[in-house]
């Protein structure tokens, strides 16, 4: 369903304890699980969960290629909700606020990237749903510092899948330049059809990459408004000014890199990918570029949700309840969702 993004949200009592779906080994399952009630710590929120957003990062993380999770953990970083209640140092926020709770739940603003303002690049630096508990829950807690204010209108699930596959696309979109104005999306799924929406409404071009045969998928990017869209390993019907690859296809980067123009960028959006095969010198020479994109920045969100609530952005969701989240990641592993999966409280 596609759904307008517009308010909807309440308070109830605290309980005792909330339901949430854990991973407890890697590569096996969620199990349902009632949890206590989290704590806030004096920096952190408590935050009653509308929606989490389900990412194919959640699947890198159960399939062991991003290693070392915390565990048992509970999944999920692209979160909505309300707070509930604060820590005692908390001042940026109180009960009652709308909040997002992004990809990057801490960073220690005191290593050499922190202090240059690269804080995506945290030595120090904990992530939802991966190295603290996320949003697969009723509940859970934040730290301040990385909880987004959000206006009224992004009260709903179908808001979540911006707290990742928005805020990352616009990242990844930000790489290539003002100047490109034809731009190849590889992968077409929850990133790309948010980041569409900016692109043409910012006058550009877009030629949408599907997995070869997914005519369902190239009609969704159609529908969106992409100029082109087409298999994987057939080229497009011009020279691209950039590329953006959403897919973890290590193989995409020589094909992209055949399919841009001289002193373009190819950007890696995802941060999984498979081995990038050799690639003969000449792909690369003419100063090419390629890149890849780690995490987010506070600016990016602000800048982001300033943008998105000038373009109206919509998203494309299919609403899974929290004990269904296993069919959620089943779906998204197998490519049955247009556009993003949403967990609802």
């Amino acid at each position: 369903m596609t759904s307008n993004l517009s308010v909807g949200s309440h308070q109830q009592p605290l309980p005792l304890t909330m339901k949430a779906m854990v991973m407890e080994v890697a590569g096996q399952p969620l199990t349902s699980k009632t949890l206590p009630l989290p704590v806030p710590a004096a920096e952190q929120v408590l935050i009653k969960i509308i929606a989490c957003g389900v990412c194919r990062t959640d699947l890198h993380i159960m399939d062991s290629e991003l290693p070392d999770p915390k565990l048992p953990l509970i999944p999920g970083h692209e979160i909505i909700g309300t707070i509930v209640q604060t820590g005692s140092g908390v001042t940026q926020f109180k009960t009652g606020d709308l909040v997002g709770v992004p990809w990057v739940g801490y960073t220690c603003g005191y290593c050499k990237y922190c202090m240059r303002d690269q804080e995506n690049l945290c030595e120090n630096a904990l992530f939802t749903g991966y190295t603290i508990d996320g949003g697969y829950a009723e509940y859970t807690v934040a730290f301040q510092k990385y909880c987004f204010h959000l206006s009224a209108q992004y009260g709903i699930p179908a808001a979540a899948p911006l707290l990742c596959a928005g805020l990352i696309g616009y990242r990844s979109y930000k790489m290539i330049g003002a100047q490109a104005k034809q731009l190849g999306f590889y992968g077409f799924g929850a990133a790309a059809h948010i980041l569409i929406q900016i692109a043409l409404h910012q006058g550009k071009e877009i030629y949408a990459f599907t997995r070869d045969g997914d005519i369902a998928s190239q009609a969704f990017a159609t529908r969106l408004g992409a100029a082109w869209a087409g298999d994987s390993s057939v080229a497009p019907p011009v020279r691209l000014d950039a590329a953006i690859i959403f897919a973890p296809v290590g193989n995409l980067i020589p094909k992209a890199l055949k399919d841009i123009d001289k002193g373009c960028s190819v950007v890696c959006a995802g941060i999984h990918m498979s081995d990038i095969p050799s690639f003969a010198y000449d792909l690369l020479w003419e100063e090419r570029v390629i890149r890849s994109v780690a995490n987010l920045t506070r600016k990016d969100g602000e800048e982001f949700f300033e943008m998105a609530s000038e373009i109206k952005l919509k998203t494309e969701t299919r609403f899974f309840p929290l004990h269904e989240a296993n069919e959620a990641l089943a779906a998204v592993r197998g490519g049955k969702i247009r556009g993003a999966a949403v967990l609802v409280m």
